[in-house]
């Protein structure tokens, strides 16, 4: 007995040190979760609750959240800070020895093609490589993703999962056991500096500016552009449908299948990982004031997967464009989503790229009286009182029997310029 409570002072030590140097000073909510069959069972804890209940946890396929959340729920809309980059490696499947893939990556990536890792997680079959990084609001996570899934390319010849890198990802935590090997999990603590995002994104990713694109012409540029302006738009969207639903209090009867369809199709997009899409879009479903049951929003949403799938299939890409289509999958205009789901104007206003033309003005033209003031310019409502106050002296001076000439140099104008303002008072 003494032998095994010493064992699980440490396993307890191990975990407490693995999470805590992870999220130390973390803002938001951290997931801690337990694999149960199928499923997981899973809590949210701020970082000061963790030493209380960690205990509770310890024990077989025991993971945390990589990332917190601003509400307790694992969903990547509700992202509270990004602090990490990760790529879980499943070098197993490939029958590599982890040590000689730790071995191999720092020979051929590490200071090369990848920063130098914090950690790595020894997690019993496979590998978590882990980068801290300096927190970041979720309104990056665009740039974000863009880094997370250069990442994983650079690891794929060593088992890098593409189906695990969305920002909600849980990672298995040090000091418990891996239930597929009955191994501990252990992690190698490499270095605590935490690298910012933009630096990482600056020295090892293709540049996405388009002066760099114009200057290096690279395929491999572009299509890290092109894929994060369709990781921007894909997030966007997502979160716009979010908002939609708090903007009516989730009461969306009647829009219920088209938001659920709309959902699982974009988060496929943005996470391409169809069994966390299916989960979140199962989740979101049950905040609805009248959900659906669960078979029948895998049957209403079954379409979106399948769409999605078309849209990463080469022949089906190639059909698609033979048809007059850009592409497979879906490609919804703003003025569709707006009929499907009845948006308001007033309902817009609270979205940032669900929008028909007159919202998309009332931006552009607030865009521009905001950037004219900032550069110390007069919005044009500033510009026509000016106006109006100047052609009122023009005309005072007129009463007073001033000649134009005369009031043109009282007011340091052009005698034409006189001529109009006191031409419109006629």
């Amino acid at each position: 007995m003494p032998e095994v409570s010493a064992l699980s002072v440490v396993s307890e030590q191990s975990a407490l040190e693995h999470i805590l140097r992870h999220h130390a000073g973390a803002d938001g909510w951290i997931t801690i979760a337990r694999r149960e069959g199928d499923s997981y069972k899973q809590y949210h804890y701020r970082v000061d609750e963790l030493p209380k209940v960690l205990s509770e946890w310890l024990g077989t396929d025991v993971y945390f959240s990589q990332n917190t959340f601003y509400r307790p729920s694992r969903k990547i809309e509700y992202i509270r800070q990004l602090r990490a980059l990760y790529v879980d490696v499943d070098c197993y499947l490939l029958n590599f020895d982890p040590d000689w893939v730790i071995g191999a990556m720092e020979a051929e990536l590490f200071r090369r093609k990848v920063p130098e890792p914090n950690l790595i997680i020894h997690s019993g079959r496979g590998l978590g490589v882990v980068w801290l990084i300096e927190p970041v609001p979720a309104r990056a996570l665009p740039l974000w993703q863009a880094v997370e899934n250069y990442l994983v390319r650079q690891l794929t010849e060593f088992g890098g999962d593409a189906k695990a890198s969305d920002a909600a990802r849980i990672l298995r935590v040090a000091g418990t056991i891996n239930s597929k090997s009955n191994e501990p999990v252990l992690v190698q603590y490499r270095h605590d500096y935490r690298y910012q995002l933009r630096d990482i994104e600056r020295e090892y990713l293709p540049p996405l500016s388009p002066a760099k694109l114009r200057e290096r012409g690279n395929t491999d540029v572009r299509m890290h552009r092109k894929m994060f302006r369709v990781h921007s738009l894909h997030y966007a969207r997502l979160m716009d449908l979010v908002r939609l639903c708090e903007l009516r209090k989730w009461h969306m009867t009647g829009y219920r299948e088209v938001t659920l369809f709309l959902y699982r199709y974009w988060s496929c997009c943005f996470l391409a990982d169809p069994d966390e899409a299916l989960r979140g879009t199962l989740e979101l479903n049950e905040q609805f004031t009248e959900p659906l049951s669960d078979q029948e929003v895998i049957r209403a949403t079954r379409s979106a997967e399948k769409a999605w799938q078309a849209k990463n299939d080469e022949e089906a890409n190639r059909i698609a464009r033979e048809k007059g289509y850009p592409g497979a999958g879906y490609n919804i205009s703003n003025t569709k989503l707006i009929e499907w789901l009845d948006i308001t104007e007033d309902e817009q206003r609270h979205l940032e790229t669900i929008i028909g033309r007159r919202v998309k003005y009332e931006r552009n033209n607030q865009r521009r009286s905001e950037a004219r003031r900032a550069a110390g310019k007069a919005t044009r409502e500033e510009y026509l009182a000016e106006a109006e106050k100047r052609r009122r002296e023009a005309i005072r001076l007129r009463s007073e029997g001033m000649s134009y000439r005369a009031i043109a140099k009282a007011m340091n104008t052009s005698l034409s310029q006189v001529q109009r303002m006191l031409k419109s008072d006629k």
